[in-house]
């Protein structure tokens, strides 16, 4: 299980990629929408750095029972 949730947190990554690259495209056009992409864009970077480390501090306490 955690082989998996080491795969798929990266999602989150892809998913923030795909926010950032919308909020660009949608610049010219209408800047409020755009300025929403980028605040999803850091908000779901931000949780793929805290599941990151949690999964990690989890990892490190299985390993020392």
């Amino acid at each position: 299980m955690n082989t998996l949730w080491k795969y798929l947190q990266y999602g989150y990554l892809i998913v923030g990629i795909i926010f950032l690259v919308e909020g660009i495209l949608k610049w010219n056009s209408d800047r409020e929408e755009a300025f929403i992409m980028f605040g999803f864009a850091i908000f779901i970077t931000l949780i793929f750095f805290f599941k990151r480390h949690f999964r990690r501090k989890v990892e490190e306490r299985n390993q020392q029972r």
